[in-house]
């Protein structure tokens, strides 16, 4: 297991689904992790009460992550709590499936605000704090690769801003030995898209190892890019969607 002892984490939406799974493989590998909830308060304290069984610090924040002052406190209340931030791992997202024509732009707004700009408004709070070794890490889609289904256009679009985001915040961030790198999940099996849900069997037709992920399976991910064993990782996509892509 990665050693990241020592180290302090942000996770956004970490309350449930992938964000929580992050949270604890982080506690589990040695950080201390704070993260941010919208609404699951219990869920929140759930995940807190994980980490610190696990011997680690940990505790929660409620922030929309769709409401940049919001998120600047959020990364100066970890950084306070924690004596600084070593890891932002940007997970919080929400999703929007339909035909373009007939997407609320009043939805498609708030998901932008979200899955877009939360990102940027994050990580442009933490870099002041980061240092050499430092890590942000951005948990994007593999449909921001390819769209193989109607219906999810939009979403798709959000995620694939991510892509250019790390990219180029890779190139600004080099010279301060601080990485920047994109994890693309494929079909994951979380309550906004469970394994036995509608449309489950034509997403795992899609696989070439034929199932879903489940969210530890993203989070070991995160983990290892957050590690030392990924020093010279950056700019770079890891896709984990069991060869959706390939």
């Amino acid at each position: 297991m990665p050693n990241l002892k020592g180290k302090r984490a942000l996770v956004t939406g970490g309350s449930r689904g992938i964000g929580a799974a992050i949270a604890l493989a982080l506690a589990e590998s040695g950080a201390d992790v704070a993260i941010t909830y919208q609404n699951s308060t219990k869920r929140a304290d759930s995940v807190v009460t994980s980490i610190t069984k696990l011997g680690r610090r940990g505790f929660s924040i409620q922030a929309d992550s769709a409401d940049p002052e919001a998120i600047k406190r959020a990364v100066s209340e970890a950084v306070e709590t924690l004596g600084g931030l070593d890891i932002l791992v940007n997970s919080a997202a929400v999703g929007l499936a339909g035909p373009v024509a007939q997407v609320d732009l009043a939805e498609f707004q708030m998901m932008m605000d979200v899955n877009v700009r939360g990102p940027f408004v994050a990580a442009q709070a933490a870099i002041p704090h980061l240092s050499k070794g430092g890590r942000i890490i951005s948990i994007g889609s593999a449909l921001a690769q390819s769209v193989p289904f109607p219906g999810v256009t939009a979403y798709a679009m959000s995620k694939s801003a991510l892509l250019s985001f790390t990219r180029g915040l890779s190139r600004e961030l080099g010279p301060q030995g601080i990485t920047v790198n994109l994890v693309l999940p494929g079909s994951t099996n979380t309550e906004a898209n469970p394994a036995d849900g509608e449309g489950a069997d034509f997403q795992r037709s899609l696989s070439s190892i034929g199932r879903y992920a489940e969210p530890r399976e993203i989070a070991d991910a995160v983990v290892f890019l957050a590690s030392p064993s990924a020093n010279m990782v950056t700019g770079s996509t890891l896709t984990v969607d069991g060869g959706a892509n390939a």
